[in-house]
């Protein structure tokens, strides 16, 4: 042991621990960078090799390809209203439910606790909710996105109940006393007190939304209701996606099919640099949001999770 100062073992294990980090990051980083630099490459430089820290032949085409192609943009659009109604509309009833479910005066509490734990574990699978969205009439509409999505789960009422539950009861009883309903302690005390774990359970509800195409594989056919990781995932899936583009725009959008016609002759796009410019455009909105909700990420799950 050594006075003063740190140990050589301790030393060791800071250097260790840096080490470690650091690889992380280069795993965790690196992907989107490769992506990144691959998509403001030229078509014709990546076949000859794979672009590892800096573009080849540097070119915007395949970014201006997939920001000119009208089908993606509505998809983008569809996506990211999606996103923000589901999430602030869910987060906002699951909060609300989780409120009354932590009240130990709840009634008939022990079937909503079966009920969602039941619901945690078992589904009734793809055939059942299929059936059931075409009876409600939901099928390829819009509104499949919205109202099967209003409620954020069993799990996120665990989290929200546990931080309820930390909140002082003397604020319930004093809130009482001065005449305030069941609401108003919910919107005026509650929610005040559960900004973090709101904020972090937004963000990982938005990320699900936003990297979401199940539903729209399942229950939509229509062009007009695609969303943008749906049309990203057609992209990957495709050896043509380029061809796909020109034929999907031609006729409806001279522009984006003689941009598309010229670039490709050019060599400045290919199908990979196309999939990878969507790729990494779907993916700036979540890496954007990260950063100014990171401060709730670590505070907002504590709460939730530890009973205090």
């Amino acid at each position: 042991m050594m006075v003063g100062g740190k140990s050589r073992g301790e030393k060791l294990f800071n250097a260790s621990l840096f080490v470690v980090m650091i690889l992380i990051m280069i795993v965790t980083v690196y992907p989107f960078w490769f992506s990144l630099v691959s998509s403001l490459s030229t078509g014709s430089a990546l076949t000859r090799g794979p672009a590892f820290l800096w573009p080849q032949q540097f070119s915007f085409a395949s970014w201006q390809t997939v920001f000119a192609d009208s089908h993606i943009m509505k998809a983008a659009w569809i996506t990211a209203s999606r996103t923000a109604i589901v999430t602030a509309v869910s987060i906002f009833y699951t909060a609300m439910f989780a409120y009354a479910f932590s009240r130990p005066y709840l009634k008939i509490k022990k079937f909503y606790v079966v009920v969602g734990f039941t619901s945690m574990y078992v589904s009734g699978g793809l055939i059942p909710s299929f059936m059931l969205i075409n009876w409600l009439g939901l099928y390829d509409t819009y509104w499949v996105y919205i109202i099967p999505s209003l409620f954020g789960g069993f799990w996120n009422v665990i989290i929200f109940n546990a931080n309820y539950k930390a909140l002082p009861v003397s604020l319930f009883e004093s809130a009482k006393l001065d005449g305030a309903g069941e609401f108003r302690i919910f919107s005026q005390i509650v929610v005040p007190l559960s900004k973090p774990v709101l904020a972090a359970l937004s963000v990982f509800t938005a990320v699900n939304i936003w990297n979401d195409y199940g539903t729209t594989l399942y229950y939509t056919q229509s062009l007009d209701l695609q969303t943008l990781q749906y049309m990203i995932l057609k992209l990957i899936q495709s050896n043509r996606a380029v061809e796909n583009m020109l034929s999907t725009v031609q006729g409806s959008n001279l522009a984006v099919s003689q941009l598309l016609a010229n670039t490709e002759e050019s060599g400045l796009v290919s199908a990979k640099t196309i999939e990878l410019a969507a790729m990494v455009i779907a993916s700036i909105p979540m890496i954007i949001m990260y950063p100014f909700a990171q401060k709730f990420f670590v505070k907002g799950v504590l709460l939730g999770s530890v009973k205090g």
